[in-house]
């Protein structure tokens, strides 16, 4: 089976920074990256890192499944690609973990009779049978639900507003100590400049009849189900198919206008980076 292409979004959180989500596509697969926000001074050229590396990775995964590589090899590969080049490109080496580029990823591969999900983070694939529910792959809507009480407490804590753009440095040390744990025994797996990643990618294999529908999304997106509750999993990919996915970006980011401060959906940004691809198997 192979991936029709139906509609992609990809909307930066503020307009006037970096997007740090990307995307890709070919007939037999398709990923999803959502680079972690710089917490310090970007070591590459350039505005940020982290779209650095989610761009980096979604050209380099892309162009390994062209070359005939299977999924986990092509992984593989683009971590192996990501090392060099961030060593090559940098200003001077990490001092702390937290200065690393990482990416959550959803990337997924058509086969003959199902197709295969890769993931690290907290990216997602909503699948949609012809007939039957919807399936959640990936730990998206736990993890948000997990980030929005740790959000509350943090600016309960802090006395601020969860998004207010005042209480990002209050938050900055707790972000700073998270990250450091990311990609180490103590913490989850992400696409970085470290091979290693490779051998703690979950996966999935989707059984799935041709027409099947999968939107690939980044939590910022996401976050219309997962954290404002505007549709559930099911909702949200027959409205990708109905409404289009422009129409979903504007109904996401006026929620988020009308809840500036997080204090009705507590979150560390008013709006993130959201990316959503929309396809067909067939």
């Amino acid at each position: 089976m192979e991936f029709t292409f139906l509609d992609a979004l990809s909307l930066p959180g503020d307009p006037a920074k970096p997007n740090d989500d990307a995307w890709g596509q070919t007939n037999t697969a398709a990923v999803v990256l959502d680079g972690a926000t710089n917490l310090g001074e970007p070591l590459l050229p350039g505005d940020s890192d982290a779209a650095w590396l989610s761009h980096f990775a979604a050209r380099r995964l892309m162009a390994h499944v062209q070359e005939g590589a299977p999924p986990r090899d092509a992984l593989k590969s683009a971590l192996s690609d990501a090392q060099r080049s961030f060593a090559g490109l940098r200003r001077r080496p990490p001092r702390h973990n937290h200065e690393n580029p990482y990416a959550s990823m959803m990337f997924v591969f058509a086969n003959k009779d199902d197709f295969e999900a890769l993931w690290l983070g907290d990216c997602a694939a909503l699948v949609k049978l012809p007939v039957g529910t919807t399936q959640i792959v990936g730990d998206a809507f736990d993890k948000r639900a997990a980030e929005a009480r740790r959000v509350r407490i943090l600016a309960e804590a802090k006395g601020v507003a969860p998004a207010a753009r005042a209480s990002r440095p209050e938050f900055l040390s707790a972000l700073r100590a998270a990250r450091d744990t990311v990609n180490t025994d103590k913490g989850g797996w992400l696409f970085g400049p470290d091979p290693k990643a490779a051998e703690h990618v979950r996966s999935a294999q989707i059984a799935a009849a041709p027409g099947t529908l999968v939107l690939l999304a980044s939590d910022g997106f996401l976050a219309l189900a997962c954290d404002y509750g505007a549709y559930d999993a099911h909702g949200l990919v027959e409205a990708a198919r109905n409404k289009g996915l422009e129409a979903l970006g504007i109904e996401l980011r006026s929620i988020e206008h009308e809840d500036r401060e997080g204090c009705k959906f507590p979150r560390f940004k008013t709006s993130d980076d959201a990316t959503a691809v929309l396809l067909r198997l067939g």
